[in-house]
């Protein structure tokens, strides 16, 4: 029984992880084309991406409006959380279900309806629309994750520091902020990572500027393009950079 789990634990792994391997594999591929068999290693298609303007830039668009838009989602998030859980507010559960809603519509609809509400008010296609956008599928996971970690022992050391003559904007930002500091981390961290490989969105709102997702589809557009595989890896190793500072910083063990 214990060898028939590791095999299927094994295949598991390997379904999920296969194509990332191959990606990886033939991103180091010298010849012209990405298939078999594999002629390498080379640094080639990597000096390419690197040398091509338009992905360079495309991977400091997606960088910055991760960053921003990631840090706006967890304020906002953060504030709607201390909002709803330390003040009695009508239809409370309503108006938290309509927070959280983004999290169940697809992000075509949320893109489309966003692209028809920018038209409809002059708000031409650019990377702040796309910014906003990442904000809007973002807030609800920053306001779930914030949310689920305030508890009543954290609303007593809320009023023991009003009891010692603390403002309402000290108690925010001097204990409620630090105490949460876990929950922030993880909603910026998760935030930046749905942000950074976002396409529908980031397709449907830009324009002339646009991120690296987009980028990579309009090569992909003309066919099979070696580049593609340095920058698709390049991707995949910027997202493994964050998950591992991740859980470096936020599951890190507290000295005793």
């Amino acid at each position: 029984m214990r060898i028939a789990a590791t095999v299927y634990a094994a295949l598991v792994y390997l379904f999920v992880f296969l194509p990332v391997a191959v990606l990886v594999l033939f991103s180091f591929q010298g010849s012209l084309f990405p298939i078999p068999p594999f002629t390498g290693p080379s640094l080639r298609w990597y000096e390419a991406v690197l040398s091509d303007g338009r992905l360079t830039s495309g991977l400091a668009h997606s960088i910055a409006v991760a960053i921003i838009s990631s840090a706006l989602a967890t304020l906002l998030g953060f504030l709607s959380a201390w909002g709803f859980a330390r003040f009695m507010l009508p239809a409370s559960a309503l108006l938290r279900g309509l927070i959280t809603l983004p999290l169940t519509v697809s992000y075509l609809i949320i893109g489309m309806g966003l692209l028809v509400t920018f038209t409809a008010v002059g708000v031409p296609k650019s990377l702040l629309a796309a910014g906003v956008g990442h904000v809007v599928i973002n807030l609800p996971l920053c306001f779930a994750i914030i949310y689920s970690q305030m508890g009543d022992h954290q609303a007593n050391i809320e009023r023991a520091a009003r009891d010692l003559g603390a403002g309402e904007w000290q108690v925010l930002t001097q204990v409620t902020a630090p105490m949460l500091w876990p929950a922030l981390f993880a909603s910026f961290f998760l935030s930046m990572t749905f942000s950074w490989d976002e396409f529908i969105i980031s397709f449907l709102l830009t324009r002339f500027d646009t991120t690296l997702p987009v980028e990579i589809w309009n090569l992909l557009r003309a066919g099979l393009n070696p580049k593609t595989n340095a920058v698709g890896s390049l991707v995949f190793g910027v997202s493994v950079v964050m998950a591992i500072i991740f859980e470096l910083v936020a599951f890190r063990k507290r000295p005793q």
